[in-house]
C-alpha cells in the first residue's frame, strides 16, 4: 500500500444519527438488560423513544424469552424480526443488569462483541446510543474493526461487517453530533494505532514507517520532521543508530508536531518504534518471535493521538519524537558489552542487545525534552516484566508521582486501565556500569520493568512531569478477540493519551 492509500483509509464504519428505522437498515440491534437475580421478571429492552410501537416491542422480548435470552453481558441473540419492522433480524447484545447501562466500559464491551456478529449486514440500526453514547460508538466502531489488507481472493472474508450504522437516539441536536464525532475520530485513531501494529515487517520497516507516518501527518495539518540514518550519526543519536545499524533497513527519526495557541501548555509523547525485533546479537528464542511484529505499539499510540490531537483541535502543543529502527544480528550489529553513547552524551555498556528499546527511547526523550515540554508520556512494549507483573491487559504506568496517578486515573476513564507503579530507589543501583555512565540492563530478573523505568528516568530532564506507558502485553491481542479487542494491534493506548491531552488542554 503507498503511502497516500495509507493515508485515505478508511477504518471503519460510518456511523450516523437517526430518530427512526432507515428503509436501507437490515438488521436491528438493541441492548438488553438483565432482569434483578432474585426477579422473575423478563430482561428488559434498552429503546429509543419511538423506535419500535408496543406490539412491536412486545413481540421482540416474547421471542428473546422464548429462545432463553437473559441478558447478562456480552450474550447475543438474533431472532426473526416482526414483519411490520422493516428489518429481516433483531440482534439482542445483553449489557448485564440495570447498573450496567451506566457503566461506559461495559457498554463499549457490549457494542464491540455485537459489532463482531453483524458481518453480512451492510447497513444496520441500533438503540445501543440509549445507553451510553459515546462507549458505545467507540465499541461498535473497533469492533467492527478488521485488517485484511494482506488476503488475497482465497481468504478474504465471504461476509463483510457493517459499512453503515444508524444510531437511534431522541436527541440528534448539536451536542450529541458534536459528541457522535469525538467518539468517530478516538476509534479511528485507536485503528489507525491498529493498522500500522498489524501492518508486517516486511512492508512497515523504519523507511516506510517514517514515510507513512509523514502522509497522515501532512493530511492532519502537522509539521512533520524526518531524520535519516545520515543525520542521526551526524546529530550523535547513539542509541537509535547503535539499534539499527544492525540491519539493512536503516533507522528513521520521526517529529510530527501539533500546535496550540502560544499559552497552551507543551506535552511531548515519545513511542518506541522498533518494527521489528530479533534480539539483535543477544537473539530471542524462535517461538513466538513472529510477534514481534508489534515492538513499534508505542509509536503507532503516540503518532495517532497526535494525529487526533489535530483532528479534534485540542488547545495544546504536541509534539511526538518517534525513533524507528529494526533490530537485527549481523556483521554491523551492536554486540553485547559495546559502549554507545547517547543523545545528549550519556555512556550505556549494553549488555544485553535485547534491551533496545530503552536505547531508542533515552535518545528521543532527551531530544523531546529539548523543546521544554511541561509533560513527557512516553510509552513502549517494553519489557516482558510487564506481563508478569499486571498481565496482558493491564499497561504498567511508572513516572513523577502526581502525573503518573493522573494518568492511571484518566486511563481508567476509558476502559485501557493502566496501573501505578512504583520507582524503587534501590534498583537505581543495579544499573551501574563497569566501564560507562549506565548498563541497560541489571545483572538480576527482579523488577524488570521498574528497572527499565528507571533507566529513562535518567534522560528526563528536570521539571518535567513524566510518565512511562509499558504497554508489552496490552498492545497486541495474541489470543481470540473479547469485547471491542481484536486478534493482533489493539491501539493501547491511544484512548489513555488522547484522554490526558484533553485533561491538560482543560485543566493545565
Amino acid at each position: 500500500m503507498s503511502k497516500n492509500e495509507s493515508a485515505d483509509r478508511t477504518r471503519g464504519p460510518q456511523i450516523t444519527l437517526s430518530t427512526s428505522l432507515d428503509s436501507a437498515d437490515e438488521a436491528l440491534v438493541v441492548g438488553l438488560i438483565a432482569a434483578a437475580p432474585d426477579s422473575d421478571d423478563a430482561p428488559t429492552l434498552l429503546l429509543a423513544a419511538d423506535v419500535l410501537d408496543d406490539a412491536q416491542a412486545a413481540a421482540i422480548s416474547g421471542a428473546l424469552v422464548a429462545v432463553g435470552a437473559g441478558g447478562s453481558h456480552g450474550e447475543v441473540t438474533r431472532i426473526a424480526a416482526p414483519e411490520s419492522l422493516g428489518v429481516s433480524v433483531v440482534v439482542a447484545v445483553g449489557l448485564g443488569d440495570e447498573a450496567a447501562v451506566d457503566d461506559a466500559e461495559k457498554v463499549r464491551q457490549a457494542a464491540g462483541v455485537v459489532a463482531r456478529e453483524l458481518d453480512g449486514f451492510s447497513t444496520v440500526a441500533t438503540t445501543l446510543a440509549a445507553a451510553a453514547l459515546a462507549p458505545a460508538v467507540e465499541g461498535l466502531f473497533l469492533g467492527a474493526y478488521r485488517f485484511d489488507e494482506f488476503r488475497s481472493a482465497k481468504s478474504e472474508p465471504k461476509k463483510l461487517p457493517p459499512t453503515t450504522i444508524h444510531l437511534l437516539a431522541d436527541d440528534t441536536g448539536k451536542a450529541v453530533k458534536a459528541d457522535l464525532a469525538h467518539a468517530v475520530a478516538v476509534a479511528d485513531a485507536v485503528a489507525i494505532a491498529r493498522d500500522f501494529v498489524n501492518t508486517p515487517p516486511s512492508h512497515l520497516y523504519p523507511e516506510e514507517f517514517a514515510e507513512r507516518a509523514r502522509a497522515l501527518g501532512a493530511k492532519a495539518g502537522l509539521k512533520v520532521e524526518i531524520l535519516d540514518f545520515a543525520s542521526l550519526e551526524k546529530e550523535g543519536y547513539g542509541g537509535i543508530v547503535g539499534v539499527g545499524k544492525g540491519s539493512s533497513r536503516l533507522p528513521r527519526l520521526v517529529r510530527l508536531t501539533h500546535a496550540g495557541k502560544k499559552s497552551a501548555k507543551k506535552v511531548a509523547l515519545v513511542g518506541k518504534g522498533i518494527t521489528f525485533d530479533t534480539g539483535g546479537i543477544s537473539i530471542k528464542p524462535a517461538a513466538n518471535m513472529d510477534q514481534m511484529t508489534s515492538d513499534m505499539g508505542g509509536a503507532a499510540a503516540v503518532i495517532a493521538s497526535t494525529i487526533l490531537a489535530s483532528r479534534l483541535e485540542l488547545e495544546v502543543t504536541v509534539t511526538a519524537t518517534v525513533p524507528m529502527a529494526e533490530n537485527m544480528p549481523s556483521g554491523t550489529a551492536q554486540r553485547p558489552g559495546d559502549v554507545l553513547t547517547q543523545y545528549g552524551g550519556t555512556t550505556v555498556e549494553v549488555l544485553n542487545t535485547d534491551a533496545e528499546g530503552r536505547l531508542v527511547l533515552a535518545d528521543a526523550i532527551v531530544r523531546a525534552c529539548e523543546d521544554e515540554p511541561d509533560y513527557l508520556i512516553d510509552t513502549a512494549t517494553l519489557t516482558g516484566a510487564q506481563m508478569v507483573a499486571l498481565g496482558t491487559r493491564t499497561p504498567g504506568v511508572m513516572g513523577t508521582d502526581e502525573f503518573r496517578d493522573r494518568v492511571a486515573a484518566l486511563s481508567a476513564e476509558v476502559g485501557e486501565n493502566a496501573w501505578p507503579m512504583p520507582l524503587p530507589a534501590e534498583l537505581r543501583s543495579d544499573l551501574k556500569s563497569r566501564v560507562a555512565d549506565l548498563a541497560n540492563v541489571t545483572n538480576h530478573r527482579w523488577g524488570g520493568m521498574l528497572s527499565a523505568g528507571l533507566f529513562l528516568k535518567e534522560f528526563v530532564a528536570d521539571g518535567v512531569e513524566w510518565a512511562h506507558v509499558d504497554i508489552a502485553g496490552p498492545a497486541f491481542n495474541s489470543g481470540g478477540p473479547w469485547g471491542y479487542t481484536p486478534k493482533g494491534g489493539t491501539g493501547v493506548p491511544v484512548r489513555t493519551i488522547a484522554r490526558v491531552l484533553e485533561d491538560i488542554a482543560a485543566n493545565g
